[in-house]
């Protein structure tokens, strides 16, 4: 028998800790970071196609406004879901920007997007419940449902790298009785896919006829291009208003990623309940930065179509230059601001998946990427570029040599 001190850590921490992966963005940037140092010493340096945060700095007003809110000492506890004035806000924006109408008891207001993911998580998934995670993914989706013990379950996508729908369907019979939600995103990280209203009108029937609350990501919104529009799914009918959870977040729309002001719109009901959650662990956002974003949705938005008009032009010239390159296919994106190539036609040799061809591009070329297996595709690679445009012309230039090495 094990006395008090014999025994691995791995003995002692929870099953569900260990189910999960690391963040491969987070560790792709510490990898870069080391290249990058020992590169700078000569001059060089990595281009970073990794990370998805803006390159902007947060607009002036914004920041000003959480200056105020220090000055004027609003720097305590608030209610655990954020001030009443800023929900007020929320509630606002929904109605000019989405068409949703909302109180203020329908809103929450968390510590960034990703953290009111994991809220609404917890509060829906037991052991064994099922959430339908449509490839291709943000990579932290299935790892929140497996952080709540439930299981994630992948749909297949179409040409269009959009939700198939035949193949949901037959998620759907699969798992009956077991789902209890779907996970949407439109515009979609890592694609850049927005779907239109006839493609959320099909999945939403789906998920009314079988009871699925949907999750509605919608943090990218303001990131489309062309004439395409955002439709928020919850917009369409009562029904699928009670049955959608429409999240939200400031960090990309205004630049403000450190900031960490997430929320979400829902019934009344799922607000009090993940309300206790939040009451429990996090308690209420960082008050200035709520006071921050009040400023961000009511305040003057020229930034954002600025923002919004530089990623149109970066998006084409980035999806030029990819599929200008032998063996690579690149989806036009419509949407957010990432570029999802499929590059597996230089899988050979040394290079068997997209982690090798991301590390091989970022050892020998000094480029970063995010390899396509944890978004849920290992023939592709995420590009983000949310970078400036001549970091850009420099990494599109060393992709296209280190492809034409091999």
């Amino acid at each position: 028998m094990k006395n008090n001190n014999d025994f691995e850590i791995s003995e002692v921490l929870s099953s569900r800790v260990l189910k999960l992966e690391e963040s491969p963005t987070f560790a792709l940037e510490q990898k870069a970071d080391k290249i990058d140092a020992d590169l700078k010493k000569d001059g060089n340096y990595v281009v970073r196609f990794g990370i998805g945060q803006p390159d902007f700095n947060t607009p002036q007003n914004i920041k000003d406004a959480a200056k105020k809110a220090i000055d004027e000492n609003k720097t305590k506890y608030t209610a655990s879901t954020g001030i009443r004035v800023l929900k007020e806000a929320i509630v606002q924006k929904l109605k000019r920007d989405n068409g949703l109408d909302y109180s203020v008891e329908n809103i929450f207001t968390g510590n960034g997007g990703k953290q009111v993911l994991d809220v609404i998580m917890r509060a829906f998934l037991n052991p064994g419940d099922v959430a339908i995670v449509p490839k291709p993914y943000w990579v932290s989706y299935p790892q929140q449902v497996i952080l709540s013990e439930g299981i994630p379950v992948e749909t297949d996508f179409n040409k269009y790298l959009k939700i198939d729908v035949s193949h949901l369907k037959s998620i759907v019979n699969k798992y009956t009785g077991k789902i209890k939600l779907l996970i949407l995103n439109s515009p979609n990280n890592p694609t850049g896919a927005v779907y239109n209203r006839e493609e959320l009108e099909a999945i939403g029937n789906i998920c009314l006829k079988n009871g699925i609350f949907i999750i509605s990501d919608e943090v990218y919104e303001k990131f489309i291009f062309g004439n395409l529009k955002h439709h928020s799914i919850a917009g369409f009918s009562s029904e699928l208003k009670k049955i959608t959870l429409t999240v939200n977040a400031v960090s990309k729309t205004y630049a403000m990623t450190g900031w960490r002001i997430g929320y979400i719109a829902a019934e009344r009901q799922i607000i009090s309940q993940i309300t206790k959650i939040q009451d429990q662990s996090t308690s209420n956002p960082c008050t200035p930065a709520q006071w921050a974003a009040v400023e961000a949705l009511t305040g003057n938005q020229d930034s954002v179509e600025i923002m919004r008009k530089e990623y149109e032009k970066r998006r084409d010239y980035i999806y030029d230059r990819l599929n200008r390159i032998k063996g690579i296919n690149c989806p036009m994106p419509e949407g957010a601001f990432y570029a999802f190539p499929e590059v597996s036609f230089y899988y050979s040799g040394s290079i068997k998946n997209s982690f090798d061809f991301s590390n091989r591009l970022l050892e020998e070329a000094f480029v970063a990427v995010v390899p396509g297996a944890p978004f849920g595709d290992d023939r592709s690679v995420r590009i983000s570029y949310a970078t400036s445009m001549d970091k850009i012309e420099e990494g599109m230039n060393r992709i296209e040599k280190f492809c034409r090495n091999r």
